[in-house]
Formats: C-alpha cells, structure tokens, sequence
C-alpha cells in the first residue's frame, strides 16, 4: 500500500476506534474527547508508516538528511529486511503489549516538565511532521518539522494529559499498517523469524493459491498491488471518512 494510503487509513481507524460523536458512524472502543479525536488521527496518520521503518525509500528515510537514511538502514539490518521483522505478527503483538503496558501505568500524563512527558511531546510531533509531509499538507520538510514539534511541544505544555492515549495511537497506526498490506499481492510475513512455505499443490489452488506463498507470506490479496485502481478505490472512501470524523471533532470544540 502507498505511504500516502497507510497515513490516510490511519487517520480513519483513529476516528472509528475513539470518536463517540452522535450520528456520526463509529466504533468507540477507545472513547476520546473531540480534541484527542482531531490530534490523535492526525498522529494516528503518522505512526501508521512507522512499519516501512526497514526500507530504505520510506518516508523516515527521508526525514532527516543523513539521519532518516542511517536509521532505516539499522532497522532494516535489525528486521532482516523490507516485509520481514517489522511486518510480522509478532511485531503486532510486541506493539500492542507495550502500548496497553504503557497505557495502563499512566506514564504519559504527567504535567509539564516530567521528563516521559516531554519525550511523548517530542514523539507526537515527530508523527505528526511525518503525517503532514506524506499527506501533502505541507512540501518541504523544513516546514514539516516546525510545524510537528511545535504542536506536540504546545500539547504537552497546554494539555499534558492528552498523551494518555499516545501508545495506543501508535499501536492502532502499526496493526491498520499491517492490515493495509494484508490486503496486497505482497502480504505479510506472519510468522516471522519463522517461513513456513506454502507446498506446491496449495499454490495451484484457484483464487486460494495466492494467500500463502512460497517465502512464507501471507496474503488476502484483494487490492491486488501497491497503487492499483482497487487501492485507490478503497482509499477515496476512507480518506473521506477520516476528514468527517476530524471535521465533526473541529465542529465540536468550536460549540
């Protein structure tokens, strides 16, 4: 799936999971006041490219000259490569555990000048610049990163205890990441370290071949490739929805 794609159904999960606003169609497992709603998507958009960390063309490569490059090429070494570590069941796991851990301990809620605060600070706006730059919003990173740190600087100072739900964020962008590639001909290594390979009589099976391959990647591959027209099909829809959800959250702080 496009980075501009995974950052867009990003901001849309963030919306279904937490926006509790009536009328307005969503799941509310993690129910959130209209400004944890608008920021957390936003942020949400971000996290959901953290994933590609472990390619050398991802947005994070391109970051920070120098620095975006070094960092995936340690990622990548770490994860044994694009699609491997990074893009496995287990890594869903490890995140989801850590950001119910993180969560439940309330780590992030402090007041301003705690030092896990300022961090959490200083991670959102960094999320929030990736978001801004793979969206569009802005063109330049020079204008990314200002634009980023400054609002996850004025959040922690403003509203510290926004950042309570910081790692469930992360964790809802990394797992909707991993469901978007889910659903291409590439699929995901699931049971990375391990590559159980499909045998060659399953491969041969109409429609189903397709789901396991030989290298041990699974897929339920109904957008067919990255950028195709059902991509795209599927993307324009959920683009607009994340834009209601953030528009209704924005009508409800204004009244």
């Amino acid at each position: 799936m496009m980075g501009s794609h995974h950052a867009a159904s990003g901001a849309a999960a963030w919306v279904a999971v937490s926006s509790t606003a009536v009328a307005f169609p969503a799941l509310g497992w993690y129910p959130l006041d209209p400004a944890g709603v608008l920021l957390g998507a936003v942020v949400c958009a971000g996290a959901a490219l953290l994933p590609d960390a472990d390619h050398h063309d991802a947005t994070i490569a391109h970051a920070l000259p120098g620095v975006g490059a070094a960092a995936t090429a340690v990622v990548s070494a770490a994860s044994g490569g694009h699609r491997n570590g990074t893009h496995s069941g287990l890594s869903a796991v490890v995140v989801l555990a850590l950001a119910w851990f993180v969560a439940d301990r309330g780590w992030l809620g402090a007041a301003w000048g705690d030092p896990a605060n300022l961090v959490a600070g200083a991670a959102a706006g960094t999320l929030l610049a990736f978001a801004v730059k793979v969206l569009g919003l802005v063109r330049s990173w020079l204008l990314a990163w200002p634009l980023g740190l400054l609002a996850g600087l004025l959040v922690s100072w403003l509203a510290p205890a926004q950042w309570a739900w910081l790692p469930m964020c992360i964790a809802v962008g990394w797992i909707v990441h991993l469901a978007g590639d889910f659903l291409t001909v590439g699929g995901l290594p699931l049971f990375w370290p391990l590559s159980p390979g499909s045998p060659r009589w399953f491969r041969r099976i109409p429609l189903l071949g397709g789901t396991w391959s030989r290298g041990g990647y699974f897929a339920l591959p109904v957008l067919g490739t990255t950028g195709s027209w059902r991509e795209w099909l599927l993307m324009v829809p959920l683009s607009l929805y994340a834009l209601g959800g953030m528009g209704v959250a924005v009508w409800a702080l204004l009244n």
